[in-house]
């Protein structure tokens, strides 16, 4: 009996270690992993973000062009070079076109079918189907919603400059999840005027991580055929979702009305009918792709409205009040964004329009700058798709379904490729030039950069206009010029704490 139970625990052992030989076999430096773990403890137990992870890697091998990893006992590879970077996400996209997130091939729950998750026939599908969904026309006819939040949270803001100090993060979320509520779903998710709104309570648990989220994220990566039908979210925000979705289709007879929002638009292309594409990943006899079809169905309806809800209000909340967060303490960059915004807003009756962000260089030049030193995601990842693929640049060859992190946080605060990295320098954007090819990567790079970025930016500016125009921001007793970064953050970071300042009147 002694002898079964030891083989038993030897063979266990050799199971959790079996692939550990795979970046030393290549001559790639490593961390020496743990059984199971690998070197992804820390994040499997939410003392570390992967963006932090990536971030630390990156440091600790300075002369290194690529750095092995392992994620569980699946090998990874942190990527620190410009050019191989380029190569992964624009010149050689083909055999890396998939992200990477899901952890099973065919099992992928239903919100995670989303154009940010999807890979394969599934994302080609929805990005051919969405192309034209951001174009300016539409951000132009959607910009009313913006305008109308703007003055909102100018509203909120008045009061909110009665108190000694107040989480500008805080302020922004709800100001983003109310447009996301008007321009996603036609509905007044009244989150600027209510700080407990059910909306942005469903908001604030998309990205947060609890025991559960923790352990089912872990036990999908180290037992990823196991634990193939264990989801990554909650089961309650799976229905919340749903619910949410259902009552705005159903309220509009499952057509569109003429809104122009997120759902209205969604449900043109669903009376488009099937969607068909050449298959990145099905050849037919001769070699040549296949063309695959697909139904835009309720559920990837809803799978683009979590996106939709979700990545837009925290990534945009996070960059913009971090924008304000770093304005507070650079009065003099505060100055010159309010007189640029005080000029402009002349020119169109006070009003906060598309025209007027447009025409703000100096804030989009601070906007660029607060993404550069924290940008709100802080990680690219990709997984190779063909069978093997070589680095022409260091030899290295990976095999399929090897993924490989882009560690954008660390890239953007490297003195080798920004002068004085830590400091808030918004020249350094002063025109198209400054924004460096495969070094500079807020929204990604290549056909699967971010959709929807120049949404995103103008909602983030008009909302830091908004605040500006009408006050200052200033440190307040709480604010930390360096806060902690949230060691339990995701896709998207955060910090610990907020980022609490005082606004005060003009």
């Amino acid at each position: 009996m002694f002898y079964v139970v030891f083989f038993c625990v030897l063979l266990f052992y050799f199971y959790g270690i079996r692939t550990f030989n795979y970046w030393r076999n290549r001559g790639i430096k490593n961390d020496k992993p743990l059984p199971y773990f690998g070197n992804n403890l820390k994040q499997f137990i939410q003392k570390s973000s992967m963006a932090m992870v990536a971030t630390d890697l990156y440091k600790r091998y300075p002369e290194e062009k690529v750095v092995g990893f392992f994620r569980g006992t699946s090998p990874e590879l942190v990527i620190r070079d410009p050019v191989i970077i380029k190569r992964i996400l624009v010149t050689d996209f083909q055999h890396f076109y998939a992200r990477g997130f899901n952890t099973h091939e065919t099992v992928i729950e239903p919100l995670l079918q989303n154009l940010f998750f999807a890979d394969g026939d599934l994302w080609r599908l929805i990005r051919q189907r969405f192309g034209q969904s951001f174009s300016t026309g539409k951000i132009k006819s959607m910009f009313s919603f913006i305008t109308d939040g703007a003055e909102k949270l100018q509203s909120l803001a008045n009061d909110i400059s009665e108190l000694d100090s107040y989480d500008i993060k805080e302020l922004m979320a709800r100001y983003t999840t109310d447009f996301i509520g008007a321009c996603g779903f036609g509905i007044n998710m009244d989150t600027l005027g209510n700080d407990s709104s059910e909306f942005r309570k469903l908001g604030k648990r998309i990205f947060q991580r609890t025991f559960r989220d923790s352990v089912a994220g872990a036990s999908k990566y180290i037992f990823p055929d196991l634990c193939r039908y264990i989801n990554f979210l909650a089961p309650e925000l799976e229905t919340s979702i749903n619910t949410l979705v259902q009552k705005v289709m159903h309220y509009r007879n499952y057509k569109p009305c003429g809104r122009n929002d997120f759902i209205d638009i969604m449900l043109e292309l669903k009376e488009r009918g099937k969607i068909s594409v050449e298959s990145l990943n099905l050849k037919d006899s001769n070699g040549c792709p296949k063309i695959v079809e697909m139904e835009f169905t309720d559920l990837l309806i809803t799978a683009q409205s979590f996106l939709f809800f979700g990545a837009g209000f925290e990534t945009t909340s996070t960059t913009s009040s971090f924008t304000l967060h770093q304005l507070a303490y650079h009065p003099d960059w505060q100055l010159k964004v309010q007189n640029e915004i005080d000029r402009v807003l002349i020119k169109y009756n006070g009003k906060i329009t598309y025209e007027a962000v447009n025409e703000m260089q100096c804030l989009e030049k601070c906007f660029y700058e607060a993404m550069r030193l924290y940008p709100a995601v802080g990680f690219l990842m990709r997984k190779c798709t063909t069978s093997s693929y070589t680095f022409p640049e260091i030899g290295l060859t990976i095999d399929k379904g090897v993924k490989v992190i882009i560690p954008i946080q660390a890239i953007h605060n490297d003195e080798k490729y920004f002068y004085e990295p830590n400091k808030f320098h918004p020249d350094r954007f002063t025109s198209s030039k400054d924004m460096k090819n495969s070094i500079f990567l807020p929204f990604g790079d290549g056909p699967r950069a971010c959709i929807a970025a120049r949404l995103g930016k103008l909602l983030a500016m008009a909302g830091i206009a908004a605040i500006l125009h009408k006050f200052q921001v200033e440190p307040s007793a709480e604010s930390k010029q360096f806060p902690e970064p949230d060691p339990m953050g995701t896709v998207s970071e955060s910090f610990i704490g907020g980022l609490p300042i005082k606004l005060r009147r003009r």
